[in-house]
């Protein structure tokens, strides 16, 4: 029983390690930086491989990198086959079923074409070099670790319908123009023109505004159908593009707005609001990125603002401690409601992304809605009912519940 619980511990450990991407730990952030720094040391050197000079010099160091490529990659992909379970989707599933679906999953089906080929390569007595080019699957693997690919993958399967109709839109074009230019030019050109399959070469590069040359039309009404062919082909090449384009700004937006939903609605003093009045709030945040080290207030300073972290890490300096906080955390909001001054100096630890809620913009808002003004002072009133907060300042115990105090564990 000890042991089966010793070995979930580490399980969930190794999840967390594996799989919370940059909004994890330390240890976590340090983990995928390893593994993307891994994969595009693998690029580079697969392709400069290619070059037979820099093979012939650089060989041994080509290959100790492919070795130590491959044993990483293949341990990372056994522990998320293990770790699979963990995942949130699959906590009320059998262990096998969970690791069934990630085996199956795209991302699974990436990882295991990134080792399993050249595994392959090792065991199977036969000449299997062209599976080198599966090492080039392995740039795939940053869609794990890169939000912006996540975001554009999900796009194109969510607007799948929609490109596929381009593409019905495009070949149905390219077989009229096709068509067309057969019986214009096929008896001038019969080699390039003579039938309608040679004639969808020249339609499908002329839509696709690539025009390489090989292929034009000689006579006066050929060139006429070319050149409608060709404003033709900047609408089959605009439509494509202006869905994806639209889809995905649409889906950045979307994913801040989650985000943002999901900061505003953690403080307590937000988190009984409705929807409607989270909206409102949302509206008037402001993002700020500052540097590391940079001081963001300072003690004995105005509140002008509250402060929401979006990313990164920063440090309150109390005059007895020190709390850091993350990610999701906040700082702030209590001297803003009581306009009183900051009790602690903040400062990043790290490129920190931040929403900033500016104190008028809190007053106005609590002018224009009195029932959100009723309940900011009910909290504020409650705080300090219950000596959460200091007399002239606004470091209250939620705002430090997951802080990091250095030698004394959370506070």
């Amino acid at each position: 029983m000890r042991h089966g619980k010793r070995a979930a511990d580490v399980r969930r450990a190794l999840y967390e390690l594996l799989e919370q991407g940059p909004v994890g730990g330390r240890r976590t952030r340090l983990v995928n930086r390893l593994i993307i720094a891994l994969i595009i040391v693998n690029l580079v050197a697969a392709t400069l491989e290619s070059v037979p000079s820099l093979e012939a010099r650089y060989g041994p160091l080509f290959t100790a990198i492919e070795w130590l490529s491959l044993v990483i990659f293949s341990a990372e992909y056994l522990a998320r086959v293990w770790v699979a379970a963990e995942t949130a989707h699959h906590r009320h599933s059998s262990a096998a079923r969970a690791r069934l679906n990630f085996l199956m999953s795209p991302a699974g089906i990436v990882d295991l074409l990134a080792v399993l080929p050249f595994w392959l390569a090792f065991v199977v007595p036969a000449d299997l070099r062209f599976l080198l080019v599966f090492r080039v699957v392995r740039f795939l693997k940053l869609a794990r670790y890169s939000p912006a690919m996540r975001s554009l993958i999900d796009v194109l399967y969510a607007e799948r319908r929609a490109l596929f109709g381009c593409v019905v839109i495009l070949v149905g074009t390219s077989l009229v123009a096709a068509s067309i230019m057969h019986l214009v030019e096929g008896s001038a050109q019969p080699a390039k023109f003579g039938t309608i399959p040679d004639a969808m070469w020249w339609a499908i590069v002329t839509l696709g505004t690539i025009g390489y040359g090989d292929v034009v039309p000689i006579t006066a009404l050929g060139k006429v159908i070319a050149a409608a062919t060709i404003f033709c082909g900047l609408v089959m090449v605009a439509l494509p593009v202006g869905i994806i384009a639209t889809a995905f700004s649409e889906q950045i937006h979307r994913r801040d707005f989650v985000v943002t939903w999901g900061m505003v609605a953690k403080v307590p003093l937000f988190s009984e609001l409705e929807a409607g009045d989270i909206a409102d709030i949302m509206q008037l945040l402001r993002a700020r990125i500052v540097e590391p080290g940079t001081v963001i207030v300072r003690r004995g300073d105005a509140a002008h603002s509250m402060y929401f972290i979006a990313a990164g890490e920063v440090e309150i300096e109390l005059k007895d401690k020190s709390v850091r906080l993350g990610i999701g955390h906040f700082f702030g909001e209590v001297a803003v409601l009581r306009r009183a001054r900051r009790s602690a100096t903040v400062s990043a630890l790290t490129r920190t992304n931040l929403l900033v809620l500016e104190a008028h913009d809190l007053h106005a808002l609590m002018e224009r809605e009195p029932r959100i003004a009723a309940r900011m002072r009910e909290m504020v009133k409650h705080k300090l009912g219950r000596e959460l907060m200091t007399p002239t300042g606004d470091i209250v115990s939620e705002e430090i519940e997951d802080g990091d105090v250095p030698g004394e564990g959370p506070s």
